[in-house]
């Protein structure tokens, strides 16, 4: 089973792909808050794997939010299994558009810190982490720009490459792996700015929309994974769950959607398959 959240195309794409390669269910985080499903039954050796974007150099909040209410119930014999001890193997990969600082380690934590996760009897943790390097979409911050159409292509290609080894890691149930980029000081990018970002930052307060430009679509409100926006012209709900994942910036096929003044000359991006 896979617990994937993606905003604007990138994680998505990653784990359909892991998904493909190792015949397990995909689980939109989203669809089971919506649906208040936060239980979950897996087979016996089941694989469970996560897989999120790098907000701020940490899991999104709303990726850390669902974990503290997940359960997993391994109760269902798989068809592979013998019998004897149970070898849950629990992977997880992160998306970033350079590097991903200590965010593994943090989603780590709150996987450990949940009573009702456990493999084995002790606390559940990824033995198994990946980070894929996909383009950027971040644009609210002064040094924070998309990539040329030229890098996203590099940057696609590239994780096309990285992710047979990444399925075949995970078909294989190897542990001890960490494939990260976390940068030159991780524990800054995730501790003291990423924190600052997470609790200051996530949020729909500068949202605004051009009326002039604004064709009525209501692109941004399908696209919003969160349904913090409704109408056309669009109105964000302002009740605290948006993710700030820029979807409806990035999606706006007339640029109408903005973040106050710093995106309106920004670029847009969205994975297209």
């Amino acid at each position: 089973m896979i617990f994937y959240f993606s905003g604007t195309g990138n994680t998505r794409f990653v784990a359909e792909q892991i998904a493909a390669g190792i015949g397990e269910e995909l689980v939109f985080i989203p669809d089971a808050i919506r649906d208040n499903r936060y239980e979950f039954s897996i087979a016996l050796n089941e694989s469970i794997g996560f897989c999120f974007p790098t907000h701020g150099w940490q899991p999104p909040r709303i990726v850390s939010e669902f974990i503290r209410k997940l359960k997993i119930d391994q109760t269902t014999p798989s068809p592979s299994y013998s019998g004897g001890e149970t070898n849950t193997h629990v992977w997880a990969v992160t998306t970033c558009g350079d590097n991903m600082g200590e965010a593994m380690t943090i989603l780590n934590k709150e996987l450990a810190a949940n009573d009702k996760l456990k493999c084995g009897g002790k606390p559940m943790v990824a033995s198994a982490v990946f980070s894929v390097i996909m383009p950027e979409s971040y644009v609210c911050l002064p040094f924070m720009y998309t990539d040329t159409e030229e890098k996203e292509r590099a940057k696609i290609a590239e994780a096309r490459k990285q992710l047979p080894h990444i399925i075949e890691c995970i078909r294989e149930r190897q542990t001890g792996i960490e494939e990260l980029e976390k940068g030159s000081t991780p524990r800054l990018y995730s501790y003291v700015i990423g924190a600052y970002f997470n609790a200051r930052m996530v949020n729909d307060k500068k949202f605004t929309v051009d009326a002039d430009a604004c064709i009525k679509c209501g692109k941004c409100q399908k696209v919003c994974p969160v349904d913090n926006i409704t109408g056309t012209p669009p109105e964000w709900n302002h009740n605290g769950r948006c993710t700030s994942c820029l979807a409806c910036y990035h999606y706006c096929p007339t640029h109408a959607i903005n973040f106050g003044k710093i995106t309106r000359k920004r670029g847009q991006y969205y994975f297209k398959k």
